[in-house]
């Protein structure tokens, strides 16, 4: 069973914080073919008025959709993931980088067993993701 499968409504989900560093970027930006230098270049980043470089929003996504993943034991049994960006995580040129604080709350239990998870970002004490909701099956 997975902490999901045991959860009613209402229940909080282990928390985890996860860092980001500028290495993470540039290897997402390889990967995605999403190589805006806002994302990887400071003086691009400030120069646009961005307050220094950006995570991507769609990584920052994954991450929270990682967690759910890790969250529900078997990552095909997130069969809906949504949300809306709301900030930008501003990733330092250091070895420390970023680090966004993901929460999880089941919200809703069907009937058969699927569950509704509200999911927490926040970079900075600042929620940097907006109405994140997945749904979980439950386990066959």
């Amino acid at each position: 069973m997975s902490a999901v499968s045991d959860a009613s409504a209402g229940d909080q989900l282990e928390p985890r914080t996860v860092t980001i560093t500028r290495a993470d970027l540039v290897a997402y930006a390889g990967a995605s073919g999403d190589l805006n230098p806002i994302h990887w270049n400071e003086r691009v980043a400030l120069e646009v008025g961005l307050p220094g470089v950006i995570a991507h929003g769609m990584f920052t996504m994954s991450l929270a959709a990682r967690y759910v993943a890790d969250l529900a034991g078997d990552p095909t049994a997130v069969v809906a993931f949504s949300t809306r960006f709301t900030r930008p995580v501003v990733v330092p040129d250091d070895d420390t980088g970023a680090t966004v604080e993901l929460g999880a709350k089941v919200t809703d239990v069907a009937d058969d067993g699927t569950r509704t998870v509200g999911v927490t970002a926040t970079h900075e004490g600042k929620g940097v993701l907006g109405k994140a909701v997945a749904t979980i099956r439950p386990p066959r």
